[in-house]
């Protein structure tokens, strides 16, 4: 069985998506994680801008950064740290975006096709 962080609300007076499963809250980028436990689940979204493998991957990309936009404008909307860091240079805060309704964006994203669930060295299915 998997025990679930603790998690710990963020005050966060501005807030950005930066891609699909990345957010800017206060200037600082933090990692969407879902109902996933650090470096072992999470979600996944395809990348924007230069960082997009292929055509398809940067559209796809761009829809999952404005569906998680949208999101964003919740007024019930929580962020929520689970006091770990993803393990890349940035060092991002792995976090949980919940809407005033209780459910989490990120199950949101997966639910609609924007997102996958992230494992370690499983392959994205974006560019076929």
């Amino acid at each position: 069985m998997i025990a679930l962080l603790a998690a710990t609300a963020i005050s966060c007076l501005q807030r950005s998506a930066v891609d699909g499963d990345t957010i800017r809250c206060n200037g600082q980028n933090m990692r969407l994680i879902g109902d996933g436990v650090p470096f072992r689940s999470g979600i996944d979204t395809p990348e924007t801008g230069s960082r997009a493998k292929c055509e398809r991957e940067r559209l796809l990309g761009k829809e999952a950064k404005k569906r998680l936009t949208e999101l964003l404008r919740d007024p019930g909307l929580r962020i929520e740290d689970t006091g770990q860091v993803d393990d890349t240079d940035q060092r991002r805060p792995l976090v949980r975006v919940r809407l005033g309704n209780g459910q989490l964006a990120e199950n949101i994203l997966l639910q609609e096709g924007h997102s996958i669930i992230w494992r370690p060295k499983v392959k994205r299915p974006w560019c076929g």
